[in-house]
């Protein structure tokens, strides 16, 4: 059973969602750690060390055998820069997605380069347009610059709404597409991102975040930005590939678009361990797909599992999905806590929802016996 969204909050309620949130807009850049586990009770990331945590959109399976492995060779190379490394990888990432190495920008992972895009593009005069519920860093980012935040309820498929952006921000300077969305875990069809992409306001950008593309089979917008478009799309090693905490990730776009981010920040010389880990993960041919299959087989599972016990969730192609809480959020989040299972934080649309990341078998029964008990409870 899915439940419509709510209106949407104002933009000064949105700057109150956590204190530990508001706070981070002293920084340049808005993390999904520090959105996860400002949703804590005590807003801490500290948790038992036999905790289940399915709260951030981790891959629990970590980085590939062949991965670690590069880790361990590189190890005592990391003295040094080794810029040519990251060079190479880069050329090895731009074919791999079919662009020029001139079409591609390595970062440490991929919300850095969401929130240069917002700051290259927005201002007090070009609004930020992203759907609601949505991923939050780049409305912080847009706070930042002044722009005007622009939350448009997703369509009853739970899709980005596109005409609706379109006619609710004239003044648009980035329309954000995540693909699929995080928190819902759906889709956009190409058909309307194509229609954003071809009606968008002049001097604007398609920002398509593909963070948790490879876990569905949608199509990539990176065939927009071989076609010249005005899109950027983002990429990253975090999800699917296990490397969150090792950081890595791409923006994908025409050089002029490149520039502009470039003037935000970026890396020239990347971490030695993420550029050998993400190198041999691309490597790997059978990886995406082994990987996809195993999320599939434990996502279905829970929810065959949720629908055997009448609980209502709504049906997600991602590693997360949004599960209906019956109660305020906060208080079934703070109560999972003291089952030592750590859930995904609420989206102010939708407060009887948390966000559910798609662990281990074993992870995701013990998810199944602390829902039980704290339902019940």
């Amino acid at each position: 059973m899915v439940r419509e969204p709510l209106p949407s909050l104002s933009r000064r309620s949105f700057l109150h969602v956590s204190t530990a949130a508001s706070a981070a807009l002293a920084l340049r850049i808005v993390t999904e750690p520090m959105l996860a586990y400002a949703a804590l009770p005590d807003h801490h990331p500290s948790h038992p060390k036999d905790a289940v945590l399915i709260n951030a959109n981790e891959n629990p399976l970590g980085p590939c055998a062949a991965a670690r492995e590069a880790i361990a060779a590189v190890t005592p190379q990391s003295g040094r820069y080794l810029n040519e490394a990251t060079g190479e990888f880069t050329t090895l990432f731009a074919l791999s997605v079919g662009v020029t190495g001139e079409q591609v920008e390595i970062y440490a992972g991929s919300t850095e380069p969401l929130t240069f895009t917002v700051r290259a593009f927005c201002s007090p005069h070009a609004s930020y347009v992203t759907a609601d519920p949505g991923f939050e860093a780049g409305m912080f980012a847009a706070s930042r610059a002044g722009a005007r935040v622009v939350k448009v309820p997703l369509t009853r498929t739970l899709a980005h709404d596109v005409r609706a952006m379109l006619a609710a921000a004239p003044d648009g300077g980035v329309f954000y597409i995540c693909q699929p969305n995080n928190p819902t875990g759906t889709l956009t069809s190409r058909a309307d991102i194509e229609y954003l992409v071809e009606n968008k306001p002049k001097n604007s950008v398609v920002l398509v975040d593909e963070a948790y593309i490879h876990f569905s089979d949608a199509p990539s917008a990176i065939e927009m930005v071989k076609a010249g478009k005005d899109v950027i799309v983002l990429r990253t090693f975090s999800k699917i590939y296990g490397m969150a905490g090792l950081r890595c990730g791409f923006a994908i776009a025409r050089p002029d678009l490149l520039e502009k981010l470039s003037n935000y920040g970026g890396y020239n010389f990347m971490p030695v361990t993420a550029v050998a880990a993400a190198s041999a993960s691309l490597k790997n041919p059978t990886l995406v797909a082994e990987r996809k299959r195993t999320n599939e087989q434990v996502r279905t599972a829970t929810f065959q599992w949720l629908d055997s016990n009448g609980y209502s969730y709504i049906p997600s192609v991602a590693n997360f999905f949004l599960l209906d809480t019956r109660h305020p959020a906060k208080e079934v989040i703070a109560a999972m806590a003291q089952q030592k299972v750590i859930i995904g934080r609420v989206w102010p649309a939708m407060p009887t929802y948390s966000r559910i990341t798609v662990g281990t078998s074993a992870e995701m029964e013990q998810f199944q016996a602390a829902w039980q008990k704290v339902m019940k409870g």
